[in-house]
């Protein structure tokens, strides 16, 4: 476990983006012997095949054919997840020159919890699209890795409220702060630098980029015992490392699957979102007749693993009180009866079996009554394919914050259940 552990570590770690992300994902399948099949290609696949795909570099679909079995009578067994976490993201035009400091103006993505961004040691990474000197349009990823920008609070001296009243102002209160200058740095001058810094030999300009801001502080196990981890984008990051994971030790002669989309954070509705065309179409590239693949989706499930709401010591209240998942008490699966979760009896009781199986805990999760519900990719995947769904995942606390914590008798957990799910014959 010491070494699962620290191969979760260092993927999140190293995945401050969704295109981090997904290139540390495609290298794990690469290494394993999957063969990248890009989309403008024409694919060819063999029973016994293990192939992927990406979609703008942000997205990734991970499958494995079976050897004899045929996949319409035996269906897929597909795991989902999501690349993207809530952050802030560098605007297009960010130079700021204020009081003699350089700030860059920034866009919240998703549903961020603030008030931990401030006084973060802050680094920058994303996608950057440059010309090389030939005028070609080239793409690299970039990752400053070291702390360059900080979001300073108020003192308390000056706003005696704060510690009983913060509202904060996206515009005005987020602005990060690079340093002091005579002058102010062209922001694009940043990025050429930088990926010179990072080895690339010709960067003429940057045409343009998609940057955000995170953490530099790296995961840790916490806790008298180390029975936590903390780290950013656990949510969702976790998921992906773990489907991943249970893919890669899944020995079957079935049909598998793993989905791990962007812009979950955003409501899924894009290209490689989860709302968009992109497993569907994979899906019907791995079986084109229209006949065969209804049946074999007919057979197939999915499970959606996107991480839970723990009962907070603190703040018990917040949870019905027959539905408090606790860290390392088991994976959860997610209920609503609007549907805001996938789950039926039928999906749930599968999982639960499938935990007997590995002697498993599991739990369950149910908003209050007089409160809103999230949601997750499994309503809407569910809703594509036509496919039975399970929504499930490791509870957390600390949700949607810089920072997040959870157990780490959870992520074995789930890894081991899901290991179980790709490998059985039955669903």
């Amino acid at each position: 476990m010491t070494d699962f552990l620290t191969q979760l570590q260092d993927f999140l770690a190293a995945s401050p983006t969704p295109y981090h992300a997904t290139a540390n994902m495609a290298a794990k399948l690469e290494a394993e012997g999957f063969t990248f099949l890009p989309e403008a290609a024409e694919w060819s696949m063999q029973p016994g095949g293990r192939y992927y795909t990406t979609r703008n570099g942000s997205s990734i679909v991970a499958w494995t054919l079976p050897k004899t079995a045929a996949l319409e009578t035996s269906g897929l067994r597909m795991v989902g997840a999501h690349t993207d976490s809530p952050c802030l993201k560098v605007k297009p035009k960010p130079e700021l020159w204020r009081l003699g400091y350089q700030q860059l103006g920034v866009e919240v993505y998703g549903g961020v919890l603030l008030n931990p961004w401030f006084d973060r040691d802050l680094s920058m990474a994303g996608r950057v699209s440059y010309l090389n000197g030939a005028g070609q349009r080239c793409q690299s990823l970039i990752d400053f890795k070291r702390p360059v920008a900080v979001i300073p609070s108020l003192a308390i001296h000056l706003d005696r409220e704060a510690n009983k009243k913060r509202e904060i102002n996206e515009q005005t209160y987020l602005p990060v702060i690079l340093g002091q200058s005579d002058s102010a740095h062209d922001f694009k001058q940043l990025l050429i630098d930088q990926l010179l810094a990072d080895g690339l030999q010709d960067v003429d300009s940057v045409l343009d980029y998609e940057i955000v801001l995170y953490d530099t502080q790296p995961p840790a196990l916490v806790g008298l015992d180390q029975a936590f981890l903390t780290s950013a984008r656990l949510d969702n990051l976790l998921s992906c490392f773990v489907g991943l994971t249970a893919l890669l030790k899944a020995d079957s002669d079935l049909g598998t699957l793993l989905v791990c989309n962007d812009h979950e954070e955003v409501g899924s509705l894009s290209a490689s979102g989860a709302q968009g065309p992109m497993l569907k179409q994979v899906i019907e590239r791995i079986l084109p007749d229209p006949q065969q693949r209804a049946r074999m989706l007919a057979t197939s499930m999915l499970i959606s693993a996107d991480n839970a709401h723990g009962v907070h010591p603190n703040f018990a209240d917040k949870h019905d009180e027959n539905h408090g998942p606790l860290l390392n008490a088991g994976p959860v699966i997610k209920i609503n009866a609007n549907q805001r979760y996938a789950t039926n009896s039928e999906t749930s009781a599968l999982f639960r079996h499938l935990a007997q199986q590995e002697d498993q805990p599991v739990q369950s999760f149910v908003v209050r009554s007089d409160m809103g519900c999230g949601s997750t990719i499994g309503p809407i995947t569910s809703a594509e394919l036509g496919v039975r769904t399970l929504d499930v995942g490791v509870p957390q606390f600390g949700m949607h914050s810089i920072r997040e914590m959870a157990g780490v008798e959870d992520v074995q957990s789930l890894t081991a259940i899901l290991r179980r799910f790709y490998t059985t014959e039955t669903l």
